[in-house]
């Protein structure tokens, strides 16, 4: 595993295509499979469409990154990692505020998307180098 965040980190570009896929995962675990089985996770289905649509976003921006940048990744990264936390909070809130109607499976769910989320922004921020002077 230390490897294998070594090898990523030293190739940062390849976060923006890694951070797409997990987009393109989220999206569909949201939009097709929670939806489907809101009574399993207990998550309204209006409110799992938003939450896919903004993924779908997610992914489009982080593989036209892997795409298109080149030399000048840093601030697109940073952009990415400061959105997937914007949505981790907002993903934390929704908790909150939907906690009568969330099942126990769908608690679970989502502070687990937050953590892989949250693994995943330490590892981006981690592959940009700051430059105080």
């Amino acid at each position: 595993m230390n490897q294998f965040l070594t090898k990523i980190i030293s190739n940062p570009k390849q976060l923006f295509l890694f951070d797409s896929l997990g987009a393109v995962l989220t999206a569909f675990m949201l939009g097709v499979v929670l939806a489907r089985f809101e009574p399993v996770f207990g998550m309204p289905p209006p409110v799992l469409y938003v939450l896919a649509l903004m993924a779908c976003g997610f992914a489009v921006y982080s593989f036209c990154c892997y795409l298109f940048i080149g030399k000048n990744w840093r601030p697109f990264l940073i952009a990415i990692a400061i959105v997937n936390l914007m949505y981790c909070c907002m993903t934390l809130g929704l908790i909150f505020y939907l906690w009568e109607k969330l099942t126990v499976l769908g608690i679970v769910y989502f502070l687990g998307e937050i953590a892989v989320i949250v693994v995943l922004v330490i590892v981006e921020l981690k592959a940009v180098p700051l430059d105080i002077r």
